[in-house]
C-alpha cells in the first residue's frame, strides 16, 4: 500500500462492517487530530496487528463494562414487583393458619414495605445516571443534535454511552473508542448538507468540502462522486460563502478516475457508457472552470490523474510535505483530462508538462511547488493548522474583492479552458469506445490495483 510509506498509524479508534461484510478500522494517523481519522480496510493494516489487537482488547473490555452497567441499572419498579412476587409465593407456601391471623398478615406487609423502601434507597440513580438524564433533557448538547439529525431513536442509550466514554476518558485518555466514533459522526453532521461520498462543513465565511468516498477506493472519482462535488460547489456559489476549501479525509487526496467503476460500465455497452462518462467529466471540469469564488485546495496526500490535473483550475494549492503528484495517463491507456493539456504547459513549461503527461513523471510536493503546480508546502504535523490559519485570513476579506480579483485573473482563460475540456473529453470518449483502449485499462489495473 503506497500510503504506508507516507503515514504512521498512532492507534485504532473504532471498527465497523462495510456493505460487503468486511471489517474496516477507523485509524488515527500520527501527527493528525480526530478530524483526519479515516476508515481503512483490514487488508491495508497488515503491518499494524499490534494496534488492532490493542483495540480489540479495549473494545472487549468496554463491552463487558457496558453489559455490567446495564445489569446494575435495574428499574426500582421492576425490583418491587420481583420482591412482591417472591413474597406472595412465600405466602402461598405458608400454612392456612398464618393467613387467617390478621396481625401476622399486617406484619408481613410492613416488612415488605420496609424492604421495598430500603431497595429504592439503595437503587437510587447514581451521579452518572443523573447526568445522563440531565443530558437527555437538555436540547443544547451537540451530541444530542447530531443523534437527532441522524434519526436515532434510542437517544437515552446513546447518551449513556457517551457519558460512560467520558468517565473512561478521565481514567485513561487512550481508551475511548465509542466517544471518538460519535465525535466523528458529529463532525459529518455539522452542516445541513447530506452526502455519501463527501463531507461538507459550512463554516464562518467559507465552505469546506472533503473527499471521503464510500462508493470508491482512495477518494477516486466516479460519476456519483463528481455529482456530489458539483452539488456542493453549486450550494457554496449561491450562499454567503466567500470561498471554498477542498481537501480530503484520510491519507490520500484523490486517485483520479475510478477505473474499476468505468470498466464495469464499459463491458455493458461501450459506446453508450463511454459517452456518459465523458459527459460526466466534462460537466465536472466545467464546474471548476465556471466557479466564480476562490477555490483553495489542501492536498494532504497523493494526487493522481484527474486529482492532479484539476489543481491548476483552482486558485491556491497548499500541499503536505508528504504529498506527491502524478498524471500517468499513457500508462493506463488514457489521454489527458482536466484541461491539463493547456494548464500544465502554462504553469510549468512545455518540457515539464510533457514529462508529466506523456511519461507520467512523479513530482514530490517540493518539486511541484518549484514548477508552479503548488503554492506552498507545509510540514505534515502542522499541515491542518497552517491551512486553517490562512483560510480564516482569506475568509475575513471582502467577498466582492475576492470574487472580482479572481475574475480579473481568469477573464482571458475561461473560453480557452472550456474548449480544451471539450476536446479532451471527445478524445476520451473515442478511446474508451475502442477495444484497444479497454485492453490498456485492464492491463493497467492488473499491475496497479493492489498498490493502494
Amino acid at each position: 500500500m503506497a500510503s504506508e510509506e507516507l503515514y504512521e498509524v498512532e492507534r485504532i479508534v473504532d471498527k465497523r462492517k462495510n456493505k460487503k461484510g468486511k471489517t474496516e478500522y477507523l485509524v488515527r494517523w500520527k501527527g493528525y487530530d480526530s478530524e483526519d481519522d479515516t476508515w481503512e480496510p483490514e487488508q491495508h493494516l497488515v503491518n499494524c496487528e499490534e494496534y488492532i489487537h490493542d483495540f480489540n482488547r479495549r473494545h472487549t473490555e468496554k463491552q463487558r463494562e457496558s453489559t455490567l452497567t446495564r445489569t446494575n441499572r435495574t428499574s426500582p419498579n421492576n425490583a418491587r414487583k420481583q420482591i412482591s412476587r417472591s413474597t406472595n409465593s412465600n405466602f402461598s407456601k405458608t400454612s392456612p393458619k398464618s393467613l387467617v391471623i390478621g396481625k401476622d398478615h399486617e406484619s408481613k406487609n410492613s416488612q415488605l414495605f420496609a424492604a421495598s423502601q430500603k431497595f429504592r434507597k439503595n437503587t437510587a440513580p447514581s451521579l452518572s445516571t443523573r447526568k445522563n438524564m440531565d443530558l437527555a433533557k437538555s436540547g443544547s448538547s451537540p451530541f444530542m443534535d447530531a443523534l437527532t439529525a441522524n434519526g436515532t431513536t434510542n437517544i437515552q442509550t446513546s447518551v449513556t454511552g457517551v457519558t460512560a466514554g467520558k468517565r473512561k476518558f478521565i481514567d485513561d485518555r487512550r481508551d475511548q473508542p465509542f466517544d471518538k466514533r460519535l465525535r466523528f459522526s458529529v463532525r459529518q453532521t455539522e452542516s445541513a448538507y447530506r452526502y455519501r461520498d463527501i463531507v461538507v462543513r459550512k463554516q464562518d465565511g467559507f465552505t469546506h468540502i472533503l473527499l471521503s468516498t464510500k462508493s470508491s477506493e482512495n477518494n477516486s472519482l466516479n460519476p456519483e462522486v463528481m455529482k456530489e462535488v458539483q452539488s456542493a460547489l453549486s450550494t457554496a456559489a449561491a450562499d454567503d460563502s466567500k470561498l471554498v476549501l477542498l481537501s480530503a479525509v484520510g491519507s490520500v487526496f484523490c486517485c483520479g478516475l475510478d477505473f474499476i467503476y468505468f470498466i464495469r460500465r464499459l463491458t455493458d455497452d461501450r459506446k453508450r457508457e463511454s459517452t456518459k462518462m465523458a459527459e460526466a467529466i466534462r460537466n465536472f471540469v466545467n464546474t471548476f472552470i465556471q466557479f466564480k469564488k476562490p477555490i483553495i485546495v489542501a492536498v494532504n496526500g497523493p494526487a493522481i490523474g484527474l486529482g492532479a490535473s484539476i489543481l491548476p483550475l483552482c486558485d491556491v494549492v497548499w500541499a503536505n510535505e508528504k504529498a506527491w503528484f502524478q498524471t500517468p495517463y499513457t500508462t493506463f491507456g488514457q489521454s489527458p483530462d482536466g484541461c491539463s493539456t493547456v494548464m500544465f504547459p502554462k504553469i510549468m513549461g512545455g518540457a515539464s508538462a510533457n514529462e508529466m503527461l506523456l511519461s507520467g513523471r512523479k513530482l514530490t510536493a517540493q518539486e511541484a511547488c518549484g514548477k508552479g503546480l503548488v503554492s506552498q508546502v507545509f510540514w505534515p504535523g502542522t499541515f491542518t493548522q497552517e491551512v486553517m490559519v490562512r483560510i480564516k485570513e482569506l475568509a475575513s476579506c471582502n467577498p466582492v474583492v475576492l470574487e472580482e480579483s479572481k475574475a480579473l485573473v481568469r477573464c482571458n482563460m475561461k473560453m480557452e479552458l472550456e474548449q480544451a475540456n471539450e476536446r479532451e473529453c471527445e478524445v476520451l470518449k473515442k478511446i474508451w469506445g475502442s477495444a484497444q483502449g479497454m485492453d490498456s485499462m485492464l492491463k493497467y489495473l492488473q499491475r496497479k490495483i493492489d498498490e493502494f
